[in-house]
């Protein structure tokens, strides 16, 4: 649940209030990624000390741990409602850098589609013909692709009387 801009007034201390309004609705959108993670790393560690803060609270009402220190700051009346402010903060954060990630990642794909379009329109369309073979005085046949084996034609007969020969001498052993 979201707390409200008064109550937070009432919690946070002006320096700590500014970094939080800075995370809200129009002034989250006039920031750069540069100066979001800033925040996002400043926000971590005020909710850091305020969770340690919270904990400490706790243990005490419940009788577990003795007094942290001769005092604690004037904000640390309620250090669980200050905790919330701030991980709402963060929460807006994040969810604006992931936005900014998401909005840049799609920019990137668009011009890598754009991209791929044009260069398959210039693959489809050629602009200047082949130039192929120079003209000359008359026809030409055209060059064969495939191997051509040429075997003498004695050697054919060879092969055929070769084959011959050893069948005779099979059939005369037996």
């Amino acid at each position: 649940m979201s707390i409200p801009a008064k109550t937070e007034q009432s919690l946070l201390k002006h320096d700590e209030l500014e970094i939080v309004r800075g995370t809200r609705h129009p002034a989250i959108y006039e920031s750069d990624v540069e100066a979001l993670k800033s925040v996002k790393a400043r926000l971590r560690d005020i909710l850091g000390k305020e969770r340690t803060l919270s904990r400490q609270k706790r243990r005490e009402v419940r009788g577990k741990a003795e007094a942290r220190g001769k005092s604690f700051p004037g904000t640390a009346e309620r250090p669980q409602q200050r905790k919330q402010v701030f991980a709402g903060a963060l929460k807006r954060v994040n969810r604006e850098l992931e936005r900014l990630h998401k909005l840049e990642a799609r920019d990137a794909n668009v011009e890598a589609a754009h991209k791929a379009l044009a260069l398959r329109r210039a693959a489809n369309f050629v602009h200047h013909p082949d130039a192929g073979k120079s003209a000359d005085a008359g026809m030409r046949p055209k060059t064969s692709k495939r191997r051509r084996y040429v075997i003498p034609g004695a050697k054919i007969g060879s092969i055929l009387r070769a084959t011959a020969v050893a069948q005779a001498k099979k059939d005369a052993r037996g």
